[in-house]
């Protein structure tokens, strides 16, 4: 390694053109890579099956079938439900019919008027349900079947036409594009930066290649997301280099445990089952983490959040954020029990209220708009979250009374050209960094920003416009909508409601704070302090990111294009083999038997 830096600087030094000439060469073919690269990966994600997966039927006499198709279905008179039955004797939401990963499907009566009867007896509140049953919903009958052999194939046909392209292509245009960025901060940052500079990026690569290597192996499909968390982690690295570069390897194990988050939730997303006993442990742990702050935390630019060990130090409130996700989230079966709905608010209200009592009070807005998506997925009730709103708005104006100095945040806003050596220093500096990089960029590393506090975590959108330019820019935002769109995308086709309401809640934490830290550095909005979502420098930041994608690739319904649907989709492949006549004709007891 020491060779290799000795010869670029030789190099260097006897062609004192050639840095410049480089620089503004690759200005122009990062823009182009940029585009090309996440053209292909946003194209792909996109190719999402539209038509709705049947996986059983309810069937009625003199009327038309009712499809299942999703894991969770609700049975009820409203419109909103999922089967809809047209009997005044059926409540508005009146059971739920659910599969889990092993085929097996229960039935979950919502506390209705006259109850719901499955093969003449009343269940309490949940039975096992199978093919060939009769189920009553007040005066319907319905009858439980599989869907046919033909409707199968079909099916099958329509998720294989939906496969995503090959990542290959993709991966070799990022790894082209860290290979020319490495370079060009070699060449910009020089000497002693480049022994830290070549083996992060090599380092960085080699990751890149094994992950995609190793899903290739277990013939795993579907890499959009992970190529677009990868090239915006590549930025990131940039930022790193550009601000500190002594920070790349800290920097590179927080991307490395980043991804084997990743991959840890992920596997635990597919089990239901596990995933449900587990929330109020990662409830409890979200709180604990919080609390534990608060005690013996550190505090840093205003606010009491971050813990530190020796050297080092993190952000507990960044893994709380997916503690509360994780046990926020719910399955259809539980969303209608008042008492789950109401221990949810209790946790919500403890962990923005320790927030609050650490200053944190961007994390806290994050936090309150999570809360406000999974209230309403959760309830669908709009009344009661335009009244939690204005609790809120309530609750921040005591808050700013009681602390004045928070005040002062606000008081330069949209001021910030009247306050620029004071409190408008950090936002003027950043809009005329990325007035100065045009659409290209002055090129990675040769930006002035980087000498300006937390121009590498809250200023990060205008160091990467003035380095990489407003074109690259526009992009990186690009990504975070295009993952925005996907989650909305996928959730219309998604298994369960735990898994859409966790990604729609991913989602909006990952919107809101990108909207945070962007429109707070060019003074849209206040200054709150929070970061830019993989682009930003920090370990427990970086982490925060790859661990909500893990809530976004589990509503992939594509065949094994997600940890969560891969053992789905080889379980049905297996029940082919079964030999099964007509399923209409098979009752629950020798469908139970075939099993």
């Amino acid at each position: 390694m020491n060779e290799l830096c000795d010869l670029i600087k030789q190099t260097l030094d006897a062609n004192p053109g050639f840095t410049g000439m480089y620089t503004g060469i690759v200005r122009i073919v990062f823009m182009v890579i940029s585009v090309l690269f996440l053209t292909s990966a946003v194209l792909s994600l996109f190719r999402l099956p539209r038509r709705p997966e049947i996986f059983a039927r309810l069937c009625r006499r003199n009327a038309h079938d009712l499809p299942l198709t999703h894991w969770e279905n609700i049975l009820g008179r409203s419109r909103s439900a999922d089967l809809t039955i047209r009997d005044s004797s059926v409540n508005r939401l009146h059971a739920v019919i659910s599969r889990d990963e092993e085929d097996r499907w229960h039935i979950y009566d919502l506390d209705s008027k006259c109850g719901t009867m499955l093969n003449g007896h009343e269940i309490d509140s949940e039975a096992e349900l199978h093919y060939g049953d009769i189920i009553f919903v007040g005066k319907t009958e319905l009858t439980f079947q599989a869907i046919s052999e033909e409707e199968r194939r079909e099916t099958d046909a329509a998720r294989k036409l939906a496969r995503p392209v090959s990542p290959w292509g993709p991966v070799v245009i990022l790894t082209i594009m860290q290979v020319l960025l490495c370079f060009q901060l070699v060449i910009s940052k020089q000497e002693p930066a480049a022994r830290y500079i070549i083996p992060t990026f090599l380092m960085f690569t080699i990751v890149m290649w094994v992950y995609f290597i190793v899903m290739h192996f277990f013939k795993l499909v579907g890499y959009e997301l992970e190529l677009i968390a990868f090239f915006l982690t590549t930025i990131s690295l940039s930022v790193t280099t550009s601000c500190n570069y002594t920070l790349l390897y800290k920097q590179l194990m927080a991307v490395v445990c980043g991804i084997v988050l990743f991959l840890g939730l992920g596997i635990l997303l597919k089990d239901l089952s596990l995933v449900k006993k587990l929330r109020w442990f990662a409830a409890a742990a979200g709180i604990g983490l919080l609390g534990l702050t608060l005690l013996i935390g550190a505090a840093k630019y205003g606010a009491t959040n971050w813990i530190k060990i020796g050297n080092s130090s993190f952000q507990p409130s960044e893994i709380a954020k997916l503690c509360y996700i994780f046990a926020g989230a719910a399955t259809l079966d539980r969303l209608f029990r008042k008492r789950n709905l109401s221990l949810f608010m209790v946790m919500s209200f403890a962990m923005m209220m320790l927030l609050g009592l650490m200053s944190d009070f961007g994390g806290a807005a994050i936090f309150f708009i999570t809360f406000l998506v999974i209230s309403y997925l959760r309830s669908g009730d709009f009344a009661t979250i335009l009244l939690l709103s204005g609790g809120a708005v309530s609750g921040g104006v005591m808050v700013l009374l009681a602390k004045p100095y928070i005040w002062n945040r606000f008081s330069t806003w949209r001021h910030a050209w009247e306050y620029p050596s004071s409190g408008g220093y950090q936002q003027v500096r950043t809009m005329t960094a990325i007035a100065s990089g045009g659409l290209t960029g002055v090129g990675p590393g040769a930006g002035f920003l980087k000498k300006v506090a937390a121009s590498d975590t809250d200023l990060v959108f205008g160091l990467v416009c003035e380095e990489w330019g407003l074109i690259v820019g526009i992009l990186i935002v690009g990504c975070i909508i295009a993952l925005a769109a996907f989650a909305i995308r996928s959730c219309e086709m998604s298994r369960s409601s735990y898994y859409s309401i966790a990604a729609c809640s991913a989602t909006s934490m990952i919107i809101f704070q990108t909207a945070l830290n962007i429109f707070g550095s060019v003074d849209m909005l206040p200054l709150t302090g929070v970061t830019f979502p993989f682009v930003s420098n920090g370990g427990s930041s970086m982490m925060f990111a790859w661990g909500l994608l893990a809530f976004l690739k589990a509503t992939d319904t594509r065949p094994n294009a997600s940890f969560a649907n891969a053992v789905y989709y080889r379980v049905r492949k297996a029940k082919k083999t079964v030999p099964s006549a007509d399923p209409a004709s098979i009752t629950g007891g020798e469908r139970h038997e075939k099993d």
